[in-house]
């Protein structure tokens, strides 16, 4: 009678384990994503998307920043510093899905394809998509790249017209993943260019199926995939914008993980057997932009003035009662290389005042202060960061009108430059200084003047970007990093922690230090 009982325990086993496979792995995400084109935008909404479906050359190791193997399995520099030789992965195929059908597996036509899109804007297809690519944009990639090669049909160098220390970590950012040449000339040739924003075909462990707008995107694994089969069958991010509501979906089931939550609503996580938080220190920031075109602003004892009239330690003690982020003094956080020891934060609302008389403005003036529309964890409520800062502005004769707007507007209209003041953040992904500051400090990004453009700031940059020595990149940092703060563009605030809630039957999730999401080999115990 044993082996009959045995059998069936691992019959029932398997009908187990096979029930879990079929059952979705929900995720409460805060926002939803702009598209699913990573090339073309920088946020890191969408970026947590596309990253279940696409995957670049070269990826950040999981749980860090190290640059390991991805879509190459292996590359070389050139002994000038110039030439990357990538040879590609074989045996790599595209999602097979409704509307595209692969006749072959990834080679290096898809290499080329990707990168001559993000650098060159004759390409057909661009012509045709008639959309600026923010993300290799932001990074200058049209400026840095001299040639593209193909050497065989697995073999790929790109060379550089300067040496750039940062450029694998490039490669492996959100918005380089390798789309398909085969479905783009698909789309070219139906008119339809724009849907490779709409219905993305990529290489990663799962494939899209299906986007319900503002209310969820829908995944299933990719039965083609390169690396190990997922032990979750289908994969959805239901976008549950209230922060409340996403902890209550997780506390009853209808989610098992969710983006990052408030130290506020820690004891209470953490009190429920069900479930478990996660934790990282983060390397992030959030900070007040200043529009540069209004006259207002332009003037640098302005901007230190409105920077020195805040109580960062009342502040702080409200938005984060926890201890769970420390006051920003730089433009990245001390846990990254580089950082300027030297630079120190201010609370000195009688200096603010003569400042502003210097400036012209002795009864101070008026602006618009825009409060943030979601909860990050650098900023865990925008509105009251903004209440606290407009008390404190108002104490030196500054009359700040309170904004805000719908997450996705948001965005659109700060591009735009429509605000005075506004509340913003970055998280880098490779935790060097440059993903700091390029992407969000150079001229490269100021938009003809509305954000920080400064010519020695932009030279100590590309110094940097152009030694391998981290040590005289680290010098050249601490001199922006002097620049920055005597320039003021932004009010540095906060460097936090990042806390990830989810249920205790999860398993195999890695907390990244920029706190995305990624859920490859991510299943329900």
């Amino acid at each position: 009678m044993k082996l009959p009982c045995l059998l069936l325990t691992a019959m029932l086993a398997g009908l187990s384990q096979s029930a879990l496979a079929t059952r979705p792995l929900v995720f409460c995400a805060e926002t939803a994503p702009e598209g699913f084109d990573p090339a073309l935008w920088d946020s890191a909404s969408t970026y947590n998307v596309t990253r279940q479906i696409f995957q670049g050359l070269v990826a950040f190791k999981r749980g860090g920043t190290d640059i390991v193997p991805s879509l190459a399995s292996k590359w070389e520099l050139s002994p000038d510093g110039l030439s990357y030789t990538f040879h590609l992965r074989k045996g790599v195929s595209f999602h097979s899905t409704e509307y595209f059908k692969p006749s072959r597996q990834f080679d290096a036509d898809d290499v080329l394809f990707t990168i001559q899109r993000w650098i060159d804007p004759d390409l057909p297809f661009n012509k045709a998509f008639k959309t600026q690519l923010l993300g290799p944009a932001n990074y200058g990639l049209a400026q840095a790249v001299q040639q593209l090669e193909k050497l065989d049909p697995y073999t790929v160098r790109i060379r550089l017209k300067q040496r750039n220390a940062t450029f694998l970590t490039l490669l492996a950012m959100g918005f380089a993943g390798m789309q398909s040449a085969e479905y783009a000339n698909q789309l070219l040739q139906q008119h339809r260019p724009a849907d490779i924003n709409q219905f993305p075909v990529g290489t990663g462990p799962y494939q899209f199926k299906s986007y319900a707008k503002d209310s969820a995107v829908r995944f299933v694994a990719n039965p083609h995939y390169w690396g190990r089969p997922q032990l979750s069958s289908s994969l959805i991010f239901a976008i549950v914008t209230d922060p409340q509501v996403r902890i209550q979906k997780l506390k009853g089931n209808e989610c098992q993980l969710a983006a990052a939550v408030r130290e506020a609503d820690l004891d209470g996580l953490q009190a429920d057997p069900a479930l478990k938080v996660a934790s990282t220190g983060a390397m992030n920031i959030s900070y007040l932009a200043f529009n540069l075109k209004r006259p207002q602003l332009a003037s640098r004892d302005v901007r230190t003035a409105l920077d020195i009239a805040i109580d960062r330690n009342t502040l702080f003690k409200a938005m984060f009662p926890k201890g769970g982020a420390i006051q920003a003094v730089n433009p990245y956080p001390p846990s990254v290389w580089g950082w300027n020891a030297h630079n120190r934060n201010e609370y000195n609302p009688a200096r603010a005042r003569q400042l502003l008389a210097k400036a012209g403005y002795p009864n101070g003036f008026a602006l618009t202060l825009w409060a943030l529309p979601v909860q990050r964890p650098t900023n865990p409520n925008g509105k009251l960061m903004a209440q606290m800062i407009q008390q404190d502005w108002a104490k030196i004769g500054v009359k700040a009108t309170i904004q805000s707007y719908e997450w996705g507007e948001y965005l659109r209209r700060a591009g735009q430059g429509e605000h005075d003041v506004y509340m913003s953040g970055v998280t880098s992904d490779s935790g060097d200084p440059d993903d700091f500051l390029s992407t969000s400090l150079s001229c490269a990004v100021s938009k003809q003047g509305q954000r920080f453009c400064n010519a020695d700031f932009d030279q100590l940059l590309l110094k940097a970007r152009q030694s391998n020595d981290r040590r005289q990149r680290a010098a050249y940092y601490m001199q922006a990093q002097e620049i920055f703060k005597r320039e003021r563009p932004w009010i540095t605030m906060a460097h936090s922690r990042i806390y990830i809630p989810m249920r205790k039957e999860v398993q195999g999730f890695i907390m990244n230090p920029n706190g995305s999401f990624a859920f490859e080999d991510v299943y329900l115990k």
